[in-house]
């Protein structure tokens, strides 16, 4: 009986040296041993059912809505008829109401090398009612389409809503899986937050603006519906001198629409909304980012206005990620990080949403802001200030997963896996969120990983619990 007890004791403390030994060795969070299939993302064949044309002459298609104003009461309608301009208004009315009003928007086209494209409408309704379900028609005679969407309740510190993430999709079957597993995601998100990289028609011959258009008609049948709060990435720059496309974002800027003179700011690629609870802020890699330039004195700007008592959940949507440990890409946010990552945390922005990698991870609580070049401070620390960083690349493009991560992972990464999924931000009150994501390989409830939110200005304003709904 004793010589057991010394073995069992003897057995327990081997146990425990060894898991003292492994926290010790361990320099990071998680990385996933989820095995997944190998090879490129293959892109869908035209002839697919998402790519469908409306039938009818000159039918409305690539129909897509997004916020249209700073406070949410406005939406913008968005769609292209191919022939000719058609009309350009907007019939809409109340699901409870069945008086209908019209809304008039504009038309652009474009020339992008041997594209010409069709004739792109937007049209802004104003002055909508809060948390309310309305119908809208566009097109006329027989090539009339309807649909429909819900305005977000009004802006307020404990109103619950729920967002999905996506970023670099693109239009390969992937995409498909990744947008499905989205649409039948029990949370049921109500907007989405795109974190760039849309339909990679850039990545075709002489990009090749076609492929805009079967993008437009794939993302339809959720765009049409629910927002999607737009950002650019590196595939929208599409700026190719040797072709004569010397603008910038010449593709994106006329087909998105977005409401960034609401936020005073000068540019389309950054702005910012209010959404129920949330302050979204977006920004762009990959404009001219640094001191004195219109986007930094907006960006540092805007984040002072921010009333936190009104919506305390302030999010940052970008592309490039500041924060990353796969090999592709590695440190390519940096100069932006340096530039921006100390206004996060005085304003203690609650995430950062990026995409470019394609790949998922989240980080911890983390900053480098006392790092200056000189002072050999170049390691990031805990900061509960700081926001979480989400990578959520990983929407299913044909170039396929970034699957090689530095090692050993570093201390600042939680968690990370090269999957293809989607993720849910769900705020529940003023200091409590719930994020999940979701590999598109699981069931439509399971979450590969997750984290509650505790909010960062109510915590720091003494606020520790508030019941969550």
């Amino acid at each position: 009986m004793i010589l057991h007890c010394i073995q069992a004791r003897f057995g327990y403390l081997l146990v425990g040296l060894i898991f003292i030994a492994v926290i010790g060795l361990c320099e990071g969070g998680l990385t996933s041993s989820y095995v997944r299939s190998n090879g490129l993302s293959s892109d869908m064949p035209l002839d697919s059912d998402v790519f469908r044309v409306p039938p009818g002459y000159n039918a409305p298609q690539q129909v897509h809505i997004t916020q249209g104003d700073h406070e949410g009461r406005g939406v913008i309608v968005s769609w292209i008829t191919p022939n000719e301009s058609g009309s350009n208004s907007v019939l809409y009315w109340a699901a409870n109401n069945q008086i209908k009003k019209t809304a008039i928007g504009i038309v652009v086209k474009y020339k992008y090398y041997n594209y010409t494209s069709g004739y792109i409408h937007h049209c802004t309704i104003e002055n909508l009612e809060y948390d309310t379900k309305y119908f809208y028609e566009i097109g006329n005679g027989d090539v009339t389409r309807q649909f429909w969407f819900v305005t977000p309740p009004r802006p307020g510190p404990d109103v619950p809503y729920t967002f999905g993430l996506i970023g670099d999709l693109g239009q390969t079957y992937d995409s498909n899986r990744t947008l499905t597993h989205y649409e039948l995601n029990p949370m049921k998100g109500q907007t989405i937050l795109f974190v760039g990289d849309l339909s990679y028609a850039d990545s075709y011959p002489f990009h090749d603006n076609t492929r805009w258009d079967t993008w437009g008609r794939f993302v339809e049948r959720n765009a049409a519906y629910q927002p999607w709060i737009w950002s650019a990435g590196n595939h929208e720059i599409d700026f190719v001198p040797e072709i004569g496309e010397t603008k910038p974002f010449k593709p994106y800027t006329h087909r998105f629409f977005v409401p960034y003179k609401s936020s005073k700011s000068t540019s389309p690629l950054w702005y910012s909304i209010k959404r129920a609870s949330a302050y979204i802020i977006v920004v762009s890699s990959y404009s001219a980012f640094g001191m004195y330039t219109p986007q930094y004195k907006w960006f540092t700007n805007e984040l002072s206005k921010v009333n936190r008592t009104e919506t305390p959940w302030l999010i940052v949507i970008m592309h490039c990620p500041m924060y990353s440990s796969y090999v592709h890409h590695y440190m390519e946010g940096e100069t932006m990080r340096v530039m921006y990552e100390p206004w996060l945390v005085k304003y203690k922005v609650d995430v950062v949403f990026a995409g470019h990698v394609h790949a998922y991870e989240r980080s911890e609580r983390i900053s480098n802001i006392a790092y200056d070049v000189v002072n050999g401070l170049c390691t990031p620390i805990n900061d509960d200030s700081a926001p979480v960083y989400i990578t959520i690349g990983d929407g299913g493009n044909q170039e396929g997963l970034v699957k090689e991560m530095t090692e050993p992972q570093p201390r600042y990464s939680a968690y990370r896996e090269a999957s293809f999924g989607h993720g849910i931000f769900d705020i529940k009150n003023r200091t409590h969120a719930y994020f999940g994501w979701h590999r598109n390989q699981d069931g439509f409830a399971v979450e590969g990983d997750s984290l509650w939110f505790h909010n960062r200005y109510w915590k720091s304003m003494g606020e520790t619990s508030t019941a969550v709904l």
